[in-house]
């Protein structure tokens, strides 16, 4: 230990101090750290030994070698890959979304299939009587056994086949072991060699590990010792064949069930729990850490989560992922890049632990409401589920299942439990809710019986008739609070029905549109964005290029003014979806024919009068669904996004698909 001061010099330490650090030593030694993260340990503990303990090095230095050792460099938790058992899971928790059920369970059956595959060994020897005992020892342990006679043989299988292992002797005539070592390596430089030798000696065996031989036996062999030798050296790309853990984003409106379908998959495969919420983040090091040049640093979130878990392999739910900040502390989504691309984060180094750490084994899942606010690059790193929200059927089979029951526990009714009638709930879920996905349904379940907990008490207990009615709906939360829209509008003139697709799920929106005296102008009002200002100037082309056509006069624009407006100009729109609409809002205005506020127009429209597809189908039929919308225009090139849908939203609306603005008359105009 130094000592700094008048007359300084190095002085011997103190023997607690040097027992201090054989332990810190020992504690290295037997965490099983990776060799190069060893080495890196072993040398800040030498560091620590030459300075004093009152030194902030000091600390910051042991602070460090505990961190390195507690983190599961080497422990993992055994997946259970039953898949009976998943399937069971899923389907008992979460009702519906196949999409995500079935990729999971696609994740089990590789997970299967590679791990139960079968090594190839290749056994090559010039004696029949060696190669035979050889084949037969290695048999045993399940392997795929192929045999050689000499060098020349043996190089022409492994050119022609794959192979995980070679046995080969030593001395054998034209080509000899290490001309097999040497031609194996060439082509597969992750196969494993073990050498077998009768002329067993110190230079022999240095020579053969050198052009990277795993062991050299000597003969007279004991098969047992082989065997075991080949389980070791093969056991590290037992852990290669592991598939590595996938990347997906659950993207879909809040209320879905993003994280409650995590749990259940960290349930499936029996792995660690973590959630990591990156909503308002905006500092890099909250991903990457900070680095040891002061007191207090700390490694980054997903490290220290790791830690937590004491698994390097659990499920990570990577929460609101679209919703990260960037400011001139760095950009935390160019620093996630690293940790979700499976090319980089089995080296993933953390500016605080400075040594690459295996993110490659842990299964991320993030969750968005709006991919469209992801950065592309980190996109591009991610496979996307949309959950696209519940159907009223849907819904109804949860409440009854999920909701109810766990609502009626927490209000303590367990012992009287109401009994809701498919009636009432179809009457809270369309009159008292308004949403994708379910939590405004689970909390108005939960207020209904929050109330007759109090009922039941204010009336001694009894608690009156259990069961609830739409008339006992209306009694406990008061008069209905959303209407069908279109239910409620009457048909004017200059005014259609879109269908829109949000982080909130679907839509359906108004556009209305009027003509006054001015000068050629066209006005675009109600918070929107470029792209749909371009929409509308183009069907305004559209539409003055084709005056024929639709029999309206030539001269509609000039000296005139024409104002569009989407109603709720407070909230900010956007997207390339909007031109069909604004074509029948202006054409509805042009001929005086009211368009038909039941039928919903989706699609953007060309100059041309082609009709390009859209996204966001199946949110929009659920839209046009809730408010009571009868037909729906989709253009012809979303077709195939209908196969997919259930029949009971598709059966419950006329769906008509179109290429040309042309075709559209028919369907939205009376």
């Amino acid at each position: 230990m130094r000592l700094f001061g008048k007359g300084s010099g190095k002085t011997e330490p103190a023997a607690d101090e040097i027992s201090e650090l054989e332990k810190l030593r020992a504690s290295v030694l037997a965490a099983g750290l990776p060799a190069r993260v060893e080495k890196v340990a072993l040398d800040e503990v030498g560091n620590l030994a030459r300075l004093t303990p009152a030194a902030a090095e000091y600390t910051i230095g042991l602070t460090y070698l505990e961190y390195l050792v507690s983190l599961p460099w080497n422990r993992t938790t055994p997946d259970n890959l039953d898949m009976e058992r998943a399937e069971r899971i899923l389907d008992q928790e979460h009702f519906g979304l196949a999409e995500v059920k079935e990729r999971i369970l696609e994740h089990l059956a590789v997970r299967i299939l590679r791990l139960s595959g079968r090594f190839r060994v290749l056994v090559v020897d010039d004696e029949p009587v060696a190669r035979r005992n050889l084949e037969h020892a290695l048999a045993k342990d399940s392997y795929q056994i192929r045999t050689a006679a000499d060098g020349e043989e043996a190089l022409r299988l492994l050119a022609a086949e794959p192979f995980d292992a070679v046995v080969t002797d030593y001395k054998m005539e034209k080509i000899d072991g290490l001309g097999v070592l040497e031609g194996a390596k060439a082509i597969d430089p992750e196969i494993v060699v073990v050498m077998v030798t009768g002329y067993a000696t110190t230079p022999t065996a240095v020579k053969a590990m050198r052009q990277g031989s795993y062991h050299v036996l000597a003969k007279p062999l004991r098969l047992e010792e082989l065997r075991a030798t080949l389980a070791e050296a093969l056991a590290g790309k037992r852990l290669q064949l592991e598939s590595k853990g996938p990347i997906l984003c659950l993207a879909g409106p809040p209320g879905t069930g993003k994280t409650s379908l995590q749990k259940s998959i960290a349930r499936c495969l029996e792995r660690r729990f973590i959630r990591l919420s990156l909503a308002g983040i905006k500092d890099e090091a909250e991903i990457r850490g900070h680095r040891r040049s002061y007191i207090g640093a700390l490694p980054g979130r997903i490290i220290q989560e790791i830690r937590r878990a004491e698994s390097k392999n659990p499920v990570f739910m990577l929460d609101e992922i679209d919703k990260i900040s960037q400011e001139f502390k760095g950009d935390p989504a160019a620093a996630l890049l690293e940790v979700l691309d499976h090319e980089q984060n089995s080296h993933f180094i953390d500016h605080y632990l400075d040594v690459p750490f295996d993110l490659s084994r842990v299964m991320f899942i993030a969750t968005a409401n709006n991919v469209d606010a992801i950065p592309a690059p980190l996109l591009d790193r991610m496979e996307i589920l949309h959950l696209s929200g519940y159907l009223q059927e849907e819904k109804e089979e949860i409440g009854r299942r999920h909701l109810i029951p766990r609502a009626v526990e927490e209000a303590g009714l367990a012992s009287r439990p109401p009994l809701f009638t498919d009636e009432a709930l179809r009457k809270i879920i369309t009159e008292h809710t308004r949403e994708a996905g379910l939590r405004n349904f689970k909390r108005q379940i939960e207020s209904i019986c929050r109330k007759l907990a109090r009922q039941s008490l204010k009336g001694g207990g009894e608690g009156g008739d259990l069961t609830i009615t739409p008339r006992r709906v209306e009694e406990l939360l008061g008069p209905r609070k959303y209407y069908f829209e279109v239910a409620e509008v009457r048909e004017r003139l200059g005014v259609a029905t879109g269908l829109a697709w949000t982080g909130m799920g679907g839509e359906i929106v108004f556009v209305e549109a009027t003509r006054m005296r001015g000068g050629n102008n066209l006005i675009l009002t109600g918070s929107l964005g470029e792209v749909m200002k371009e929409s509308a100037q183009a069907a305004l082309s559209y539409l003055r290029s084709n005056t024929d056509r639709f029999a309206i006069p030539d001269d509609f624009f000039a000296d005139a003014d024409i104002h569009v407006h989407v109603p709720g100009g407070a909230i900010p729109k956007d997207g390339p979806s909007a031109g069909l609409t604004i074509m029948v809002a202006l054409l509805s205005l042009l001929t005086r024919k009211p368009a038909r506020l039941d039928v919903a127009v989706t699609g953007e429209l060309t100059l041309s009068g082609r009709i390009l597809p859209v996204g966001g189908v199946k949110e929009k039929l659920m839209a046009a669904r809730r408010a009571g919308i009868t037909t729906v225009v989709l253009p012809a090139k979303n077709a195939a996004d209908l196969r997919d849908l259930p029949p009971t939203l598709t059966g419950s609306l006329a769906i008509v698909t179109v290429d040309e603005a042309a075709e559209v008359l028919a369907h939205v105009f009376a």
